[in-house]
């Protein structure tokens, strides 16, 4: 007995055990690529007529058949439970049914093995487009709001202790140059995955005179798959994807650690619009940073998609094998974690409030202005080492008095050092302190400023190409 059905059933006399048809079955999650399988193989039946291998009544055939299948799919006609291994033998049985035998020809000089590359393929550089273009949207939100706290001023932290007074805006734009970081990372990965896989077949290439070149550009693929043996094993740019999924949200895991600490009563720095929080089952006060939480957590759950993922990978031998069927719950996975996240995370920062006036006096105590003063010593000629001294144990001083550093007179600052003059006081306000930092990159409104302009420069010159 043959198992009826299959395309590989010729060699078998057994039936499949109903457990292994459901154990091998991935037709569940692997339909979601359903439209670029059917583009993928009118591609592929425009290339055998070209070439000779199928008529051209064939291949009108094909291609009026699929578009059938693909009209059912997008219509939810299709029904997918019924049985089929995956989804490339789902549109394939479909295709019979709809056109004949001819139906049988689509797979000429091709095999799963290479199609299902393809398919991934095509999804990924399609997700990995649309992942970019909410990260340019995010990106633009974050200048935005950088623009209006251009004047806000907050204490800057390093070990979660106060450090230096920065401008809000500075805050803003450090995590818009993560992002743009993540965005390079992402166009760069998807240069990876634009190469074109189809034709290596099984893993060795056809005997048939197949043109992968005229395939490569219905399909707009820049490059082709060199080897054969690794273009249907390669799953690199899968990892590569992922990894660079879990750097984003990464980056906006930290974000959301600060506004979740911000919003606490302790620091009071930030109110979550009502639209983004959650309130308590018990506790009617309460007002809950949830989705700031959720993104977080779900920073987590990609992070075990890339270990996942790389755990698959290393130890297969060439080339392919089935553990590979593996690799697409975490990616699809990935791309719809990526996306969700990106967005409402664009929704949530875009009706924020910030206290300013609490920010401002946040900036103003913990001794942060303390490097300013060794600064002003440096000025007056105070080796850099005697100055943190000196400043050292006027906060030590301070400490035990129960006092911040403008508070000191003048006197009980000479007995540190003869040399502070009342120019002192200038740079003990969180206003000078900001404006201080000229220097490159630094926090001053000018520096601030000038890299918003640029920002704002080269994103006008990348909309005009």
């Amino acid at each position: 007995m043959t198992r009826q059905g299959k395309p590989w059933g010729g060699r078998f006399r057994e039936p499949t055990d109903a457990q292994v048809e459901q154990f091998t079955a991935s037709i569940a999650f692997d339909k979601l690529l359903y439209r670029y399988d059917i583009e993928g193989s009118i591609a592929h039946a425009r290339m055998l007529s070209r070439q000779g291998i199928i008529t051209a009544g064939d291949e009108r055939a094909i291609i009026k058949g699929l578009k059938a299948v693909l009209a059912d799919m997008e219509k939810e006609r299709f029904d997918f439970s019924t049985g089929d291994e995956d989804v490339h033998m789902a549109i394939e049985k479909a295709l019979i049914r709809k056109i004949g035998k001819v139906g049988g020809k689509l797979h000429t000089g091709r095999s799963r093995n290479d199609q299902v590359a393809l398919d991934v393929r095509l999804y990924l550089r399609d997700e990995i487009s649309r992942i970019i273009d909410l990260m340019t949207a995010l990106k633009r939100a974050l200048v935005r709001l950088a623009k209006q706290e251009s004047k806000t001023i907050m204490p800057g932290y390093t070990h979660l202790q106060k450090a230096q007074p920065v401008l809000l805006a500075h805050y803003l734009l450090a995590h818009w140059e993560m992002l743009d970081r993540d965005e390079a990372r992402l166009r760069d990965c998807r240069e990876r995955v634009n190469v074109m896989p189809l034709g290596a077949a099984a893993l060795a290439g056809t005997g048939l005179p197949i043109d992968r070149a005229y395939t490569a550009r219905l399909l707009k693929f820049p490059r082709i798959a060199a080897n054969s043996m690794d273009a249907v094993s390669d799953r690199d740019f899968v990892a590569e994807f992922i990894f660079a999924a879990s750097l984003v949200l990464m980056h906006l895991s930290r974000f959301c650690e600060d506004l979740i600490i911000w919003s606490s009563d302790e620091f009071g720095f930030v109110e979550m619009a009502d639209a983004f929080t959650t309130g308590s089952s018990i506790m009617p006060q309460k007002k809950n940073p949830d989705v700031a939480e959720l993104i977080r957590g779900k920073t987590a759950r990609t992070y075990g998609n890339l270990i996942s993922m790389l755990t698959l990978l290393k130890g297969l031998p060439l080339t392919y094998n089935r553990d590979l069927q593996e690799d697409k719950e975490p990616l699809f996975d990935t791309v719809d974690t990526v996306k969700s996240c990106v967005a409402i995370f664009a929704g949530m920062i875009g009706c924020i409030k910030f206290n300013r006036e609490r920010m401002r006096e946040g900036a103003t105590g913990g001794f942060s202005v303390a490097t300013d003063v060794a600064e002003y010593l440096v000025k007056k000629g105070v080796p850099f080492r005697e100055s943190h001294g000196i400043v050292g144990r006027l906060v030590a001083y301070c400490l035990e008095k129960g006092k911040d550093l403008p508070d000191l007179t003048m006197g009980e600052m000479r007995r540190f050092y003869k040399g502070f003059a009342e120019d002192v006081y200038v740079c003990l306000m969180p206003e000078n302190a900001v404006n201080a930092k000229r220097s490159l990159g630094g926090t001053s409104p000018k520096m601030v400023t000038d890299r918003i302009r640029a920002i704002e420069g080269t994103s006008a010159r990348k909309r005009r190409k």
